[in-house]
C-alpha cells in the first residue's frame, strides 16, 4: 500500500513537472510571439504619423501613405524622364553619356525634391484638416456641455451623462466622445480618457473645459452647475470674438479693396503706360543728317513680357500675405486664411486681365 502511494506521489510529481514545463514553454512562446509582433508593428507603422493621421480623422496605415507618396514620385519622375528623352532625341543631338548624367540627376535630385515636396504638402493638408476638426469641436462644445449638465441634474453618473449627450449633429465631437466612452467601458479611468481627448487638439477652450471638469470630478462638487458655467463662458467668449471681428471690419475691407481691386488696376495702367513709352521711343529716332551724331531710343529698358511676369509675381505674393493678414485680424488664426488664398489670387489675376482689356480699349488711340 505504501509502495503504491509512493508511486502515485512520484507520478503526480512528474505530471506537475510536465504541466510546469508546458506552462513555461507556453509563456516563452507568447513572449517570443509578442516580441515578433511588436517588431512587425514597428516596421509597418510609424507611431508619430499614425497619431497625426488619427488627429485628422484619416484612417490610413502609415505604410500605405508612404507607399502612395513614393509611387506618385516614381510616376512624376517617369513622365519627366520620357519628356527629356523625347526632347533630346527630337531637337538636341547629344551623346549617351550626357543623357545618362541627366537621367541620374533626374532620379536623384528631382526625385528627392518631389518626395520632400509631397510630404510637406501631405502634412499641410493633414494639419489643415486637424484645424478644421478643432474648429468644429469648439463650435458645438457649449451645447454638448449644457446637455451633459442636464443629464447629470437628471441623476445620471458623469460617464453616462457624457454618452447620452452625444448627438449626430455634433460631428467630430460626437465621434471623440464615443471613443472616450468605449475606453471607459473597457476599464480605463475617465480622467485619463478625457485628458487624451483634450491633448489631441491644440484648443485652449477644449483643454480648459476638460481640466475644469476633471478637477470638479476629483473635488466631488456639483458637476452639473460647473458644466453649465463652462458652457456660458464659452458662449460669452464667442460673442466677444464676433464683436472684435466686427470692430476690425474696416481694416479687412481696406486690405481686400487694396489687394483685389486697386493693385490689379494700377498694374494694368502701368503696363499700358510702358507700352506707350516703348512705342514713342521707337518713333523718336533722330537721323544722323540733322545733327553730328544719331540718337536712337530703340533699346527699351524693360520689355512688356518681363513687366507682366513682375506684375503676376507681385499680385500673387500680395494676395497670399493679404489673406493671411485678414484671417489673423478677423479670426485670430493664420490657418483660417488658407481658404482665402486661392480666391484672392484668382480674383487679382482675372481683374488684371479685365482692367488691361478695358484700359487698352478706352485709350487705344493714344498709342
Amino acid at each position: 500500500m505504501k509502495l503504491k502511494l509512493f508511486n502515485l506521489h512520484k507520478i503526480g510529481k512528474k505530471e506537475n513537472k510536465k504541466e510546469n514545463d508546458t506552462e513555461k514553454k507556453a509563456k516563452e512562446y507568447h513572449m517570443i510571439y509578442a516580441k515578433k509582433n511588436k517588431k512587425k508593428v514597428s516596421k509597418r507603422h510609424n507611431p508619430r504619423l499614425k497619431y497625426y493621421t488619427e488627429k485628422a480623422g484619416i484612417g490610413l496605415i502609415s505604410k500605405r501613405i508612404s507607399k502612395v507618396i513614393f509611387n506618385i514620385c516614381i510616376v512624376i519622375n517617369l513622365l519627366i524622364s520620357f519628356y527629356i528623352i523625347y526632347w533630346f532625341s527630337t531637337y538636341i543631338k547629344q551623346g549617351f553619356f550626357y543623357m545618362f548624367v541627366l537621367m541620374l540627376y533626374v532620379w536623384i535630385v528631382i526625385f528627392s525634391v518631389v518626395l520632400i515636396s509631397l510630404w510637406i504638402l501631405f502634412y499641410i493638408i493633414v494639419d489643415l484638416r486637424i484645424f478644421k476638426r478643432k474648429v468644429g469641436i469648439e463650435e458645438v462644445l457649449a451645447d454638448f456641455l449644457q446637455l451633459t449638465s442636464a443629464n447629470i441634474r437628471a441623476g445620471m453618473p458623469i460617464d453616462r451623462a457624457l454618452w447620452y449627450a452625444v448627438r449626430p449633429q455634433f460631428g467630430v465631437l460626437a465621434n471623440e466622445i464615443e471613443i472616450v466612452a468605449k475606453e471607459t467601458i473597457s476599464g480605463e479611468d475617465l480622467d485619463d480618457a478625457l485628458k487624451r481627448f483634450a491633448d489631441k487638439y491644440d484648443s485652449i477652450t477644449l483643454k480648459r473645459s476638460i481640466n475644469l471638469l476633471i478637477e470638479g470630478i476629483n473635488a466631488g462638487g456639483e458637476i452639473g452647475g460647473l458644466l453649465n458655467k463652462i458652457a456660458n463662458d464659452i458662449e460669452e467668449s464667442k460673442i466677444m470674438k464676433k464683436e472684435l471681428a466686427a470692430n476690425v471690419m474696416t481694416y479687412v475691407i481696406f486690405i481686400s479693396f487694396a489687394t483685389i481691386f486697386a493693385a490689379p488696376m494700377l498694374f494694368a495702367l502701368s503696363s499700358y503706360l510702358l507700352d506707350i513709352i516703348n512705342n514713342l521711343m521707337l518713333k523718336m529716332d533722330v537721323p544722323a543728317g540733322v545733327t553730328n551724331f544719331s540718337i536712337s531710343f530703340s533699346g527699351a529698358g524693360v520689355s512688356m513680357h518681363d513687366f507682366r511676369i513682375f506684375a503676376y509675381t507681385c499680385l500673387i505674393i500680395t494676395s497670399f500675405f493679404s489673406s493671411i493678414i485678414i484671417a489673423t485680424i478677423s479670426k485670430g488664426e493664420i490657418k483660417a486664411g488658407v481658404k482665402y488664398i486661392p480666391m484672392f489670387m484668382a480674383s487679382t489675376i482675372i481683374l488684371f486681365f479685365i482692367f488691361s482689356a478695358i484700359i487698352g480699349s478706352v485709350f487705344g488711340g493714344l498709342v
